[in-house]
């Protein structure tokens, strides 16, 4: 019974997590995500190297996220998502994740804000139930993590 409870809020949890979309700051929901580069080209040589490395990032963990790979997923993630979820967590939302949806990987992406540390993103993998607007993630020891936990 345990098992099962915990398993459902896990599987709550994913699809509170995947279907969530943040707001701006005057509550009004952001547009849909413009493409910036199509999914088969990795970002530009010639951009800000710190706007390229958050794209491949965000593109990693996305392909991780629905291949599943729990270990890059997870090490792709910061270290305050790391004190709210485990790694055997993760792993089972992953996991589920990829039974419905099967491996996707990023096919529009857009910097919303980009500050520091700090940045905002929207991407989407092809089905609108996994669109992501506006999701935080946060440079962390010179390498950017997923924050939307």
């Amino acid at each position: 019974m345990r098992t099962r409870a915990t398993t459902a809020a896990l599987a709550a949890l994913l699809l509170a997590a995947l279907t969530a979309c943040s707001t701006t700051d005057d509550g009004k929901r952001p547009p849909h995500p413009t493409p910036t580069k199509s999914a088969s080209r990795a970002p530009s040589a010639t951009a800000d190297p710190a706007r390229a490395d958050l794209e491949k990032t965000v593109r990693a963990y996305t392909a991780a996220y629905f291949k599943p790979d729990v270990t890059t997923a997870y090490n792709l993630i910061s270290a305050r998502c790391k004190e709210q979820i485990t790694k055997p967590g993760l792993g089972l939302l992953i996991d589920r994740a990829h039974q419905l949806s099967g491996d996707r990987a990023v096919k529009r992406f857009r910097i919303n804000k980009f500050s520091g540390n700090m940045a905002r993103v929207s991407y989407g993998v092809g089905l609108p139930r996994y669109d992501q607007h506006d999701q935080p993630w946060t440079r962390e020891r010179g390498h950017w993590r997923y924050d939307a936990c």
